[in-house]
């Protein structure tokens, strides 16, 4: 158990991971399709898995605001 306070983006982080790891279960199950031969999902299942992208850019802004909050300059003038 970490006894650290959580930093200014920590949360983003976390729930930037679990949006990444859903888009990326709707790829898997969206690509699964093709190579068992069956019929593809509508379009909109393709749309979901497009949110890898959207949990990595909001992981991304976690770690920039985290790194941006523990800057030396930041600290010595607080």
């Amino acid at each position: 158990m970490s006894t650290t306070p959580s930093g200014a983006g920590d949360r983003l982080v976390q729930v930037g991971a679990i949006v990444f790891f859903v888009g990326a279960l709707a790829t898997l199950v969206t690509v699964a399709p093709l190579f068992l031969g069956t019929d593809p999902f509508p379009p909109i299942a393709y749309g979901v898995c497009m949110l890898m992208g959207v949990g990595f850019l909001i992981a991304g802004v976690g770690v920039v605001r985290s790194a941006w909050a523990n800057s030396p300059k930041r600290a010595a003038n607080s």
